[in-house]
């Protein structure tokens, strides 16, 4: 199909399923760097020499000022995202005392990203006040073994899964660029499908020097729309999020939010810089879209 018509033809699903509601949130690095997995993608990654900042887990102030910052803006929703395989038990309960405590001064809807927890250790962030949990599942299970061999597609599905039995709500999606064939893009799609995954992240491989996908070629703004577009046929209902890489489009995104996407990840994108908050408010707003009260 001619991708004009066939983007067309997405924003019409999205339209007739999902309204003008767009879903915007913004992210904070709470804990950087030293990561024990090998994704080939990541600067964090401790097997590849990258620069990047390195820090433990935030304090409750730090996590807290940035809530209200983000708030104060008008993004309705705020995600905790920390680096390695996942938080250690002592971890998570300082995670849940600052979720608790940032809770009762900021009116913001929490999700977290803290790795391969178990169904108990999603059960006290729930308690604490979050309400959703991010975990990629990057690209198609028969490609993921390019990716990364530290741990596998399978233990991320454990961990969705253990989330949704926690009482939790997931966001998960891929990156694009990974040098994945357009079949393994709709296989990933088909998955978050069969997980009745309502979020998902569309992220568009931003190369990265001294990793392994550092001469990646970059996708063009047109393969995006097409792989957004695929998507939203896929997943008629969900939330499509542009998310890391939309940096890169001269367009920042905007022939997406067309093309089906409903959703973004605004402000800083951990290890890449982001888009402005006000600069997103002011575009979604020409294209008529509504910011989800969450």
């Amino acid at each position: 199909m001619p991708l004009e018509l066939l983007c067309a033809s997405a924003d019409e699903i999205r339209r007739k399923f999902c309204g003008s509601q767009f879903d915007l949130c913004t992210i904070i690095n709470g804990k950087s760097g030293k990561c024990s997995e090998n994704c080939k993608y990541c600067a964090q990654s401790s097997y590849y020499q990258t620069e990047v900042e390195t820090y433990p887990l935030l304090e409750t102030e730090e996590l807290t000022k940035q809530a209200q910052y983000n708030r104060n803006r008008g993004v309705p929703r705020y995600s905790i995202v920390t680096s390695g395989r996942k938080l250690s038990r002592q971890e998570v309960e300082q995670a849940c005392e600052s979720i608790r405590l940032l809770k009762k001064s900021v009116d913001i809807s929490v999700c977290v990203s803290f790795g391969l927890l178990d169904e108990i250790e999603f059960q006290m962030v729930r308690k604490a006040g979050a309400v959703r949990v991010h975990n990629n599942l990057e690209t198609s299970a028969g490609y993921f073994p390019n990716v990364c061999t530290t741990h596998t597609q399978a233990d991320k599905i454990a961990a969705i899964q253990a989330a949704k039995k926690a009482g939790l709500s997931v966001c998960s999606g891929g990156i694009m660029g990974l040098g994945e064939s357009m079949a393994d893009r709709i296989d990933l799609a088909l998955t978050l499908r069969e997980l009745d995954i309502q979020s998902v992240p569309v992220n568009m491989l931003n190369p990265i020097p001294k990793t392994p996908y550092e001469n990646n070629p970059r996708l063009t703004e047109d393969e995006m729309c097409q792989i957004v577009a695929l998507f939203r046929f896929i997943l008629p209902k969900s939330f499509i999020r542009l998310a890391g890489g939309r940096g890169l489009m001269k367009d920042q995104g905007r022939k997406c939010f067309q093309s089906g996407a409903n959703a973004a990840i605004t402000g800083d994108m951990l290890t890449t810089s982001g888009i402005t908050i006000q600069r997103d408010m002011e575009m979604l707003l020409e294209l008529g879209y509504k910011v989800a009260k969450i």
